[in-house]
């Protein structure tokens, strides 16, 4: 993509705070017309800028009463055994964020589960059936003091 205008900066910010900010609201706030900021919009999607939508739901509103970080350690990081341990935490629902990461660990997640019997079956599915999780260690979260994805933009 060609170079981020301060235009596109602002109808960045607006969309991170509000994913259905109205189209005039930010047409007003860059000085751009509606129809601009429909293109503008369009193309930060399909250069990959703007990667999706979400509602944001808090967990315990549905019953997800815990949240979890854990730590993964596989036994060996053969790129073929890696990636079967992402598309295994891809498609668990409970995990709501993996990343690969250095230092002792070779994954980071963050989990949610209904309770502590919830979590108990999740890591039999996720570690316990798997021959190439070496150990796993898990913190649960006290209190979501801060929950986001949002990109600091200039």
């Amino acid at each position: 993509m060609n170079e981020l205008t301060a235009n596109d900066f602002t109808i960045l910010r607006l969309l991170q705070e509000n994913a259905r900010e109205k189209l005039e609201t930010i047409a007003f706030e860059t000085g751009l017309s509606v129809a601009t900021i429909q293109r503008r919009i369009k193309h930060l999607k399909s250069s990959g800028v703007i990667t999706g939508e979400s509602a944001l739901i808090a967990p315990e509103t549905v019953g997800l009463m815990m949240t979890f970080l854990i730590l993964v350690e596989l036994e060996r990081e053969r790129i073929d055994q890696v990636d079967a341990f992402r598309r295994k935490v891809k498609a668990e629902p409970y995990v709501q964020q993996c990343y690969y990461i250095t230092g002792e660990a070779d994954f980071a997640l963050i989990a949610l589960a209904k309770d502590i019997q919830d979590f108990e079956n999740l890591t039999h599915r996720l570690f316990f059936d798997d021959a190439n999780v070496k150990r796993f260690r898990t913190s649960v979260v006290m209190n979501r003091t801060k929950v986001g994805l949002s990109v600091p933009l200039p």
